[in-house]
């Protein structure tokens, strides 16, 4: 991958001229007289375009699609992005990186993009998600424009690739989220562990993102007698400059009640190495052989991976795929004609929630509960009560 100084270069003596001088790269710059004060400006304003410049120079090498990844993760994606949008460009430029890593970014061209999307298509991606990922890919490239690491007309170029159409041969369709049914939900809640299943109930009935209930902390949930609030200190409209309240009811303050952590209020509430705690002290109970003293603590000293501190909206997605998996296996063991439970996944949660509001009450108070500038984004996720409309019309019909 690319690699970059760390510090700025230092600011010498040319001893033969008497000048100044610092070196960028393989290239001098003469900056005046040593030790005088235009001299030291000239320096300073050259080390503020190297670092502006992702450290740098115009004189260096031309950049790689490689560093380019790196100064775009490093200099906008991980400080400007909310919710799990740092998480989707990661997994989009990974290919890009495996087929084009090495290779000029500035020669990167439509030909190029249009590997990179067939790709995402070879990995089984749906055509939005294949043209959204497409899309992150060009919004690197403007970055590399914006930053002139790369000159304008690459962007251009990349620009000019449309979006795949629907009937595309080989291209699958999303199918639109749908509610999940709340005996579906209660028949895995069994083999969840107990972080994940209070994060399904709370959002089940709040309607928060998934990212919003995998982010809780106990400094961001306000507690005013019976009126809880939670904020999220990062959620996906705040770009824009507008505030997330989530307010929690009833059951929803007796699901968070036992979670919240006023000894450490920064801590996560749910967090996965909690998860595999629980889990290794419940297979240490169910051992019915002795344990041998080598095998009491075999923890490795310095393991390539530990659990998180915090759930991620894909290990929350895959803790609950894997938990109707095990849900499946068990119904079937018990009833090999039992009817399977279908997957589900968090997001539709949150339409469940739109739902049962938009029956209750009406749109608008959906709208407000899940955080929607438009009443048309809430229709998407509410669906439409049929049962009512059918009664409308066995009375005026």
């Amino acid at each position: 991958m690319f690699k970059r100084s760390v510090r700025p270069p230092s600011y010498r003596l040319h001893k033969p001229s008497g000048r100044a001088v610092v070196t960028f790269g393989r290239r001098d710059f003469y900056l005046g007289v040593f030790g005088s004060e235009e001299s030291r400006r000239e320096y300073d304003r050259l080390v503020a375009e190297w670092l502006a410049n992702g450290r740098r120079t115009a004189a260096d090498d031309p950049i790689t699609v490689d560093g380019l990844i790196c100064q775009y993760l490093e200099r906008q994606v991980d400080v400007g992005y909310a919710s799990n949008e740092p998480e989707s460009i990661r997994a989009a430029l990974k290919p890009v990186h495996q087929l084009y890593g090495h290779v000029a970014a500035a020669s990167f061209g439509p030909k190029a993009l249009k590997a990179v999307r067939k790709a995402f298509i070879d990995a089984g991606y749906v055509r939005t998600q294949v043209n959204k990922r497409t899309r992150m890919v060009v919004r690197m490239f403007k970055f590399g424009v914006a930053e002139e690491l790369i000159p304008p007309s690459t962007w251009e170029a990349l620009r000019a690739v449309e979006g795949v159409r629907r009937g595309t041969p080989g291209l699958k369709e999303s199918r639109p989220v749908r509610p999940v049914d709340d005996a579906h939900v209660d028949a895995v809640l069994p083999y969840l562990s107990r972080q994940v299943r209070a994060m399904v109930e709370l959002q089940r009935l709040t309607g928060a993102r998934s990212g919003e209930i995998c982010i809780m902390r106990t400094r961001d949930v306000a507690i005013d007698g019976d009126v809880w609030t939670y904020r999220p200190s990062t959620h996906k409209t705040e770009h824009h400059g507008r505030d997330r309240v989530i307010h929690l009811g009833p059951k929803a303050r007796a699901v968070l009640a036992p979670w919240l952590k006023p000894d450490d209020p920064e801590a996560y509430l749910f967090q996965p190495r909690e998860a595999r705690g629980d889990r290794m002290r419940a297979l240490r109970a169910a051992r019915k052989s002795k344990v041998q003293p080598s095998q009491v603590d075999r923890s490795k000293a310095d393991p390539q991976w530990s659990p998180g501190e915090a759930y991620t909206p894909t290990s929350y997605r895959g803790a609950i795929a894997y938990a109707v998996v095990k849900a499946n296996a068990a119904r079937l063991k018990a009833d090999p004609d039992a009817e399977p439970i279908p997957h589900w996944h968090p997001h539709q949660l949150r339409h469940t929630a739109a739902t049962a509001l938009r029956s209750a009450f009406d749109l608008d108070v959906a709208r407000a509960v899940l955080g929607h500038t438009s009443v048309a984004v809430t229709e998407i996720y509410a669906e439409a009560d049929l049962r009512k409309a059918r009664e409308a019309m066995e009375r005026v019909g």
